[in-house]
């Protein structure tokens, strides 16, 4: 079985149990910061997902990771999955808890890339077509900036896309112009 799909499933677990127990927000929490841990620092990926330290190891790392504040129902978790020799793919669970955490409180994911900084008028105006094209309640904007777009945006929404940045325009009219539908082709 591929790793997406035994991360979805501990996931899925996980979110039903804490949902059971109340602690969802707490869970989240943790599953958060998590992420935040592994995204700053590289060598806890490294660690999480080398065959060569044993699973005791990385309990422990764990533990002193997430010794303070952190919900017992994770805790119970990470042990579960460290003595099933799991913990490679412990950072995929958190993923997925955290994909399937926002399709139970509506929460839509979009990522907008323009040029500048958003301000707060363009930030709703973002979130109102996100919440148009996605249906959902609430919207969570990933902002990026990339000089190359010149200008305009680019909004991507689950596997949908609108690029209305000028840098596509501009790739447009160039593969207009590489076809010249005026020259006899004799």
């Amino acid at each position: 079985m591929s790793n997406q799909r035994v991360a979805s499933r501990y996931a899925k677990s996980i979110m039903e149990l804490s949902l059971e127990k109340g602690r969802l927000e707490e869970v989240h929490t943790d599953f958060l910061r998590l992420t935040a841990l592994a995204e700053s620092n590289h060598e806890l990926k490294l660690v999480l997902r080398n065959p060569i330290v044993n699973s005791d190891k990385k309990l422990n790392v764990l533990k002193a990771l997430f010794a303070k504040g952190s919900d017992p129902l994770t805790m119970t978790f990470f042990e579960i999955i460290s003595q099933k020799n799991r913990e490679e793919i412990l950072l995929d669970v958190a993923k997925e808890f955290e994909n399937q955490y926002n399709l139970h409180m509506s929460i839509q994911v979009a990522e907008v890339t323009t040029t500048f900084p958003l301000d707060d008028t363009l930030r709703k105006e973002f979130a109102q077509v996100v919440k148009e094209v996605s249906g959902k309640k609430t919207v969570q904007l990933v902002e990026k900036i990339n000089p190359d777009l010149i200008g305009g945006y680019i909004l991507k929404v689950n596997d949908r896309q609108i690029d209305e940045s000028l840098s596509s325009k501009l790739r447009q009219l160039k593969t207009q112009f590489i076809t010249n539908h005026y020259e006899s082709k004799i």
